[in-house]
């Protein structure tokens, strides 16, 4: 990559200042060691949600809530966001920065549990995006789920890597992401696009 291209790529991700409620996430993230999205990552899922008028959104993976609260910033007032994650600690701080926030309590629904369970009992069609940042091992089986939950016209969006570009990583999780975007790039169901924000973030639109 060009020192022109990792340049704009730095720009990029600082171009979106992040508010005071998401750098406390993402410093409660740091202080529990989970993973959180960049802020360009961030800005964009905000700027997905507003220019699709998402009401129901599903996350797969809370976290400390970073990503959550870039997604209600951008989703209407009487949107949604359903949020998945195994570790009730990650919850409980993702609950606290969504009240700091002055999120109201109905517009989020904080599922503890494991997301493979959980997914099947919700609803077909129902989501207007559904936000995958989990265990990439198991992207195949988040991807069955959200083909399943998003209404015609709704999106997904995966949290990649950019490992996956390198020819010479052939680790399990690489192997599946190459598998999980070659599946979904000559699926004619979705309309997809890789970008190049953060670590990579995959969208694939439902026709």
């Amino acid at each position: 990559m060009s020192t022109h291209k990792v340049a704009a790529w730095s720009h990029a991700e600082e171009f979106v200042t992040p508010s005071d409620h998401v750098e406390e996430a993402q410093r409660r993230a740091e202080e529990l060691g989970v993973a959180a999205v960049s802020n360009g990552v961030g800005a964009l899922l905000s700027a997905l949600a507003a220019a699709t008028g998402a009401k129901a959104v599903m996350e797969v993976g809370t976290g400390a809530g970073v990503s959550g609260l870039w997604l209600l910033a951008g989703m209407p007032a009487d949107g949604i966001l359903t949020t998945i994650d195994l570790e009730s600690e990650h919850q409980h701080a993702a609950r606290e920065v969504f009240g700091a926030a002055g999120v109201a309590h109905q517009r989020t629904r904080v599922i503890a549990g494991r997301a493979l369970d959980v997914l099947p009992r919700m609803t077909d069609g129902a989501y207007d995006l559904v936000v995958v940042d989990a265990d990439k091992e198991e992207y195949p089986h988040y991807v069955e789920q959200a083909t399943r939950l998003l209404r015609h016209g709704g999106t997904l969006a995966l949290t990649w890597t950019d490992q996956e570009s390198d020819p010479a990583a052939r680790d399990p999780q690489t192997r599946t992401l190459r598998e999980v975007g070659r599946a979904l790039r000559d699926d004619g169901r979705f309309i997809v696009s890789l970008l190049p924000v953060g670590d990579g973030l995959l969208l694939a639109v439902k026709r």
